[in-house]
């Protein structure tokens, strides 16, 4: 195949942006915001998570602590109607006994219902504080992910920023090139990892930075100048330029 010296030169000069278009879609890919953010968005996920279940067991106590409290009452108005009952003396000798006993027993009852009341208390108040730390966890949480997201937000527009600058460059530069060369070009870019082209510089495939053999040397300064030369070891389209050593 064959190109003006000046279309090889221009190849070079797409290589390059194509080669920077490549390094920017890179560095937008490892963004130190980017996995800063993610790290922050992990975290602040978890604490949400953490933070709702904590929430529903305030929940759950606090329905087992109402029911706790309800059972007191209930045994606590048992409690007072037979106090009046007692203290009326209507009824015989052995339904006031009946009802002694039950007082007595309605006592032990009431005492030990009071200790699971204060012990669902215990358990709803430790329940609250640590809901109260997580959701202050979550707050926290919340406004580092959101400044994480703006620094990462800003970097990535400053490369989108060069990314399209350099396309601009790219198209200006390829509109320049004949249809077949850029079609040959843009073939090796997909066979080539994303290289197609490279200077020769003293004597020296830049592509894959192996030296020229002594064939590959002697075709270089013999070929016509407007011969594409391919380099035998990695099959990119070489172009020599002025310090190519030849």
């Amino acid at each position: 195949m064959n190109a003006e010296p000046a279309d090889q030169l221009r190849l070079l000069d797409l290589q390059g942006l194509d080669s920077k278009l490549d390094q920017l879609a890179h560095r937008r890919r490892t963004l130190p915001q980017l996995a800063e953010y993610q790290a922050l968005d992990t975290k602040f996920g978890q604490l949400r998570d953490v933070h709702a279940v904590s929430a529903a067991a305030d929940s759950d106590l606090a329905r087992e602590q109402a029911k706790a409290e309800a059972d007191v009452d209930q045994v606590r108005a048992r409690a007072e109607r037979d106090r009046k009952l007692l203290a009326s003396g209507s009824g015989s000798a052995k339904d006031l006994e009946n009802i002694q006993h039950e007082l007595e027993s309605l006592a032990r009852r009431q005492s030990a219902l009071e200790d699971v009341v204060l012990e669902v208390m215990e358990k709803v108040e430790a329940s609250a504080t640590r809901t109260a730390k997580l959701a202050a966890d979550r707050v926290e949480a919340e406004g580092d992910r959101e400044r994480a997201a703006h620094a990462l937000a800003a970097e990535q527009a400053s490369v989108d920023k060069d990314v399209e600058f350099t396309r601009t460059q790219r198209e200006v530069v390829a509109k320049q090139l004949p249809a077949d060369l850029l079609a040959f070009y843009e073939k090796l870019r997909g066979q080539y990892d994303g290289v197609a082209v490279a200077a020769i510089k003293h004597r020296r495939c830049q592509a894959c930075q192996l030296e020229l053999d002594i064939a590959e040397l002697n075709e270089a300064k013999t070929a016509a100048p407007d011969l594409i030369l391919r380099h035998d070891s990695c099959r990119r389209i070489l172009v020599r330029t002025a310090d190519a050593g030849l």
